[in-house]
This record gives structure tokens, C-alpha cells and sequence, in this order.
């Protein structure tokens, strides 16, 4: 019997269904995690063997006391996962320490992290990459920006999200950023793309084939969303593109993917860019080596009538999964920011939406920079019917 281990198995909240899933499949699941015991939910505890409680996730030697706990406990540990980007680090530092090999190690985390290392890979698999500078000082940000031109984009090199991500239009904006950025983080600065962002993402085997494939589309940038305090929206396409579905296979390979849930995001230019392409051509942004954020999850089982927690599951347990999709929708959610006038007030969503409405509720404010206060999910077999929910749900009064 398989021996698996996930990391912070209460967090994100719908992530304990990843392990009913590999419970439902005859394996040892084994949780560590700061929450106390008696504060998780009864569907995680039915799904976990033993729980490991610790004060922190963040200190390493309380974690690796757990993994090491468990081996004397159940023998050799086969999986050891979280799913959760925060953690992909420790996971695979666990994973080298600890000679768990169904899974990337230390020595693979810079290509896997760095947004700087990414694009040697990216244009590995003939896939388009915006130019970048490490930040440095002054004189070298402003060498780029004269190659290249305003606005530029900085971020961390190595970050979660959208956080700290800055998007920088003129010298002011320049000045400002250096003066104040965070001293201990190393910057990434781009060409600023004009595009959406779509996603590829998949369920992939250990030949590094996928045994599942969907995608979403973000008309908004996540950046301007946080920054700005915006409301967030973006959906699951109903049917994937097939120039997505192309660079994501070529990414995968390039990356030397296996055994994984990743999602990897591509720009989708909506003008012409020179040194990039044309309007509607795919361009890199960067890959994430786990499940989409959020529920998407949920979302990706809404839009093409399948659970992908247990091809998940099925991935781990048996290398590929029988779960079909059935009937495809486009799934839309909607994330509204609370102190705005919206027309539409909470009930009267509910009352016009209810028959296409899949999840609604409050989001955690850890996540309510990216994702707003209040969600709407809901699914629906046009887009023309998915931008009229948009509309409804994301007007605002006028002032008078």
C-alpha cells in the first residue's frame, strides 16, 4: 500500500478532497499541518489515516520531525505533495532529504520558481518570452527600459501571485520603486505585454502525457486586480483552444513535467507587439507546478462535468484515470469587492442566477487581494449568457 503525505491538508479549504480521493483509492494518507486536529473539518478527518500536527509549516525541522515520524510508523513514504505553491520549496527539499523521488527536488526548483530561469524553457519549446532584466540599480533598469520602453512590469523573481508586482510608467514610477522596494527580495523586470492571460491546465502522467486538459481566461490582470482593489473575474473555457492546448503540451515537455497537476499561463496578445507576434498569438507568462489557485478546481469540474480531484488521485495511485468528462459549460466566477455600490444587491443575484449558480460564499481574506470578498460561481453553455452574468453581477450605480 502506497504511502502518501500531504502538506497543509485543511488549506486552501477544498484541498481535503485530494485526500478523500486518495483514500477512496486504498492509500495511506497522512497529513501534517499547523491546525489543531479537533478545528478540522469531518470529511478531511474521514479522509487522513494519522494527522500530524505542528506550531509551524514554516519551520523546517518541525516538518521534517513529521515526515520523519511517519516513515518509522508506515515504512517507506511513496508521495509527498501539498499542491500548494507556497510550499513547493519545502516539498521539494522534503522530497530530497528525505530520498522521495516521485516528485521535483531542490536541484529543480530554480527552473520551476524563478521567473528568470522559466523562459529558457519556455523558448526551449519555440514559445515567445518578454525580454527581462534583473533589477539592479538605476542606470541598468533604465538601459532596459530604453531597449525595450515604457511601461515595464517588476516583480519578485521568485513569487506567489500577484504580490508586490508593480507596473511602472514613467521615470517618477522608477524612482519610486527602487527607493522602496523590499531590499531582501531579488526583482524581475519585463516588457510590459498587452494581452489576457489563458491557461493551460492538466493532469499529467509519468511519461509526462496528460490524462486530463482544460484552461481559463483572465480579461483582467491579476496585477491591476490587487493594486487597484478591483473585482476579480475569470472563467474556465468551455472547450480549450487548440493553440493553448499546443503550448501547453510543448511547455510540459520542456519543462520535463511528470506526475503532476500544473497550470502554466500564456499571454494572448490583443494587439501586435513587436519582437512578440500578432493579435491572438500565444506568448509566455509563467508556469505554476500545481492545481490553478482558489476553487478552480471546483470550477474545472463545473465546466467539463468531471472531478478532477480524483484523476488526481487516480494519477498517484494507478498512473491514469478511467473519469470522463461529461457536458462542457463555460464557468465563470465573478469576485466582488465589498464597499462598492453594486446594483445588483446579494439576494437579487441569488434570485436571477440561482439555476447556474455552483458556489457562493466569502472569501478568506489571505486570498481576497486577488480574488475579492464575495464569489459568485456559476456555470453556463454560451459565452454570450456568461458576459451577460458579468455585467449583472459587476455594475455599479452611477453617481448622480
Amino acid at each position: 500500500m502506497k504511502n502518501v503525505i500531504f502538506i497543509s491538508p485543511n488549506f486552501p479549504t477544498n484541498y481535503w478532497q485530494f485526500c478523500r480521493e486518495l483514500r477512496h483509492n486504498g492509500l495511506n494518507v497522512l497529513g501534517i499541518g499547523d491546525a489543531p486536529y479537533d478545528e478540522l473539518i469531518d470529511e478531511l478527518k474521514d479522509s487522513l489515516n494519522e494527522y500530524y500536527r505542528v506550531d509551524s509549516l514554516e519551520n523546517y525541522d518541525e516538518v521534517y520531525r513529521a515526515v520523519a515520524y511517519f516513515i518509522f510508523r508506515y515504512g517507506r513514504i511513496d508521495w509527498l505533495e501539498s499542491n500548494n505553491e507556497y510550499w513547493l520549496e519545502r516539498d521539494a527539499q522534503l522530497r530530497t532529504d528525505f530520498r522521495i523521488t516521485s516528485g521535483f527536488q531542490a536541484e529543480d526548483v530554480p527552473r520551476i520558481k524563478y521567473k528568470s530561469k522559466m523562459k529558457e524553457f519556455y523558448q526551449k519549446a519555440g514559445i515567445p518570452a518578454a525580454r527581462y532584466h534583473l533589477v539592479d540599480g538605476l542606470k541598468g533598469c533604465a538601459a532596459f527600459i530604453k531597449e525595450v520602453g515604457w511601461p515595464v512590469v517588476v516583480k519578485p523573481d521568485n513569487g506567489v501571485g500577484a504580490s508586490d508586482t508593480h507596473k511602472l510608467a514613467c521615470e517618477e514610477d522608477l524612482t519610486r520603486f527602487l527607493e522602496t522596494k523590499n531590499p531582501g527580495v531579488a526583482y524581475i523586470m519585463e516588457e510590459f505585454i498587452h494581452a489576457e492571460v489563458n491557461s493551460y491546465d492538466a493532469i499529467i502522467d509519468s511519461r509526462g502525457e496528460p490524462i486530463f486538459e482544460t484552461g481559463n481566461v483572465t480579461p483582467m490582470s491579476i496585477m491591476d486586480i490587487v493594486n487597484n482593489e478591483d473585482n476579480s473575474i475569470y472563467y474556465i473555457v468551455r472547450d480549450l483552444a487548440a493553440d493553448t492546448r499546443r503550448a501547453g503540451r510543448a511547455a510540459v515537455k520542456s519543462f520535463g513535467v511528470k506526475s503532476r497537476f500544473v497550470h502554466f499561463e500564456f499571454f494572448r496578445l490583443t494587439q501586435d507587439q513587436a519582437g512578440m507576434g500578432r493579435k491572438g498569438d500565444i506568448v509566455a507568462l509563467e508556469v505554476n507546478m500545481r492545481p490553478c489557485g482558489g476553487f478552480s478546481p471546483d470550477m474545472m469540474n463545473y465546466a467539463n462535468s468531471t472531478n478532477v480531484y480524483k484523476i488526481w488521485a487516480d494519477m498517484i495511485a494507478f498512473d491514469h484515470s478511467t473519469l470522463e468528462s461529461g457536458e462542457h459549460f463555460f464557468c465563470a466566477y465573478a469576485g466582488r469587492r465589498d464597499g462598492k455600490p453594486f446594483t445588483l444587491r446579494h439576494v437579487d443575484v441569488l434570485a436571477k442566477y440561482g439555476e447556474h449558480l455552483k458556489m457562493v460564499g466569502r472569501i478568506p481574506d489571505v486570498l481576497a487581494d486577488a480574488m475579492g470578498n464575495q464569489m459568485y460561481v456559476a456555470a453556463f453553455k454560451t459565452k454570450r449568457e456568461m458576459d451577460g452574468f458579468y455585467k449583472d453581477v459587476l455594475r455599479v450605480k452611477k453617481k448622480k
